[in-house]
């Protein structure tokens, strides 16, 4: 196995949980303000009306190239434990299933984005004033996809190695892509949102060819053509694994669409345009704790591979801990400037007056998800795939859903920011009594 990869079973864990989260952290940075910046160019240049296509558009195409990142995850799970057990033949093997299952799955998607763009369109909720601009950014985007879904796949397999800083690279790379490309293609040239897709689409396009160049010339996996025959058993456990990831996208896709044609119901394309602002802030300022979240899952992975339960333990502690403090700070922050964040979006006096308090109820549990997304990634980064599945469908599939469905009957609009935190407290409860049991039955051999 590489020195890179044998680091993760002998530095200490915090320095580990560093040197993995801090570049994570960075490129989940990169990507947001990429996602923040992109939002605030096409409010003021295009129009408010154009934050609520995006919207609608962004979550249909990042659920198919998160099919990249479903594989990227499950397959570097398995990939992980096959490094830390020393069994590389069998990460190369995993690494090339990768590729084939990222290609022909996110292809087989685009082509049936393409072949039933308006009916995908309309269930994500792109109506009334909404339709025709979310068309123009769902086409560059959707042909691109291909690209990003490969970009998330490479990712995550560039982590499990060891190698974060390349991973923080890629992202780093594409969001200075779409920022420069939305300047000319916005700005100069006025291609309006088929120019800001174009831009998130060339933007995918640039980090392809940098994750490309890495698995060439300075990954440790070395993938030959023997690689790429199929193996039945293996395919079968990546899937399994990469299932709770897809599943987790799948739920937050029927969330989106639940959530657009609610906020539409309630209150027109004034409501979409609300959350689409708030939805860019959640990825935003969540930031750090996702970055811990996935600089966690190599460390865990590997040492479970290797039976050194006793720093999975460690890691599970540490990583609450350092993930759990981020999350109070970033509470504060949207407790404390809600209205001068929001502001910096758009300059429409009534999305200004209504986001702020719709915001800060929506953050108003971020405490504690720190134990909700540790938990879940402990039990995927472990190989355990049917608890990872229930633990990561908590949140939006067991609670936040239903409670979208069933509060704004009673409370209008504010039914759907208060089902935010109400789901956030009742699966982190779930996911802790998880957790406990786990650390307590099988995480307890001293190293």
């Amino acid at each position: 196995m590489g020195v890179a990869s044998q680091d993760l079973a002998t530095k200490s864990i915090k320095s580990l949980l560093i040197k993995q989260s801090v570049p994570a952290s960075i490129g989940i940075l990169f990507m947001s303000v990429n996602v923040l910046v992109d939002t605030i160019f096409v409010g003021r240049w295009i129009g408010s009306l154009a934050i609520a296509a995006i919207s609608v558009v962004m979550p249909l195409t990042f659920f198919i190239s998160s099919l990249g990142m479903a594989i990227g995850i499950g397959g570097s799970s398995v990939l992980s434990r096959a490094l830390g057990s020393g069994d590389k033949d069998k990460a190369n093997n995993t690494f090339a299933h990768q590729i084939i299952m990222t290609f022909i799955i996110s292809a087989i998607a685009v082509a049936a984005g393409l072949v039933f763009s308006d009916q995908v369109l309309y269930a994500f909720g792109a109506a009334g004033d909404i339709k025709e601009p979310a068309g123009q950014f769902y086409f560059p985007v959707l042909i691109a996809v291909p690209f990003q879904a490969f970009c998330m796949m490479g990712n995550n397999v560039i982590r499990a190695e060891d190698k974060a800083k390349h991973a923080m690279i890629a992202m780093i790379l594409s969001a200075i892509t779409n920022l420069v490309c939305d300047v000319l293609f916005i700005k100069i040239l006025g291609w309006g949102l088929f120019g800001s897709g174009l831009a998130t689409a060339t933007s995918f396009f640039v980090c392809f060819l940098y994750v490309l160049w890495f698995f060439i010339y300075r990954s440790e996996l070395k993938v030959k053509l023997r690689h790429f025959v199929w193996h039945t058993k293996l395919a079968g456990e990546i899937l399994s694994l990469s299932f709770v990831t897809f599943a987790r996208q799948g739920v937050i896709s029927i969330l989106a669409i639940i959530l657009n044609h609610t906020l539409f119901a309630q209150g027109g394309e004034h409501a979409v345009t609300v959350y689409g602002i708030i939805s860019r802030m959640l990825m935003f300022m969540l930031f750090p704790v996702l970055g811990i979240t996935q600089g966690f899952m190599p460390i865990a992975g590997y040492n479970y591979g290797a039976e050194n339960y006793g720093r999975v333990r460690k890691t599970i502690n540490t990583a609450l801990l350092y993930a759990g403090g981020l999350a109070i700070v970033v509470f504060a922050v949207i407790l404390i400037f809600a209205r001068p964040i929001v502001s910096i979006f758009t300059t429409d006096a009534e999305v200004i007056k209504d986001t702020p308090g719709a915001l800060r109820w929506v953050f108003a549990a971020s405490p504690i998800i720190a134990v909700q997304l540790i938990g879940a990634a402990y039990f995927q980064a472990a190989g355990k795939a049917t608890k990872a599945l229930l633990l990561t469908l908590t949140k939006q599939g067991f609670f936040l859903i239903p409670l979208i469905l069933i509060l704004p009957h009673f409370f209008g609009i504010f039914g759907v920011w208060i089902s935010f935190p109400i789901a956030d407290v009742m699966s982190t409860l779930v996911t802790g009594i998880f957790l406990k049991k786990e650390m307590s039955n099988h995480l307890t051999d001293a190293t």
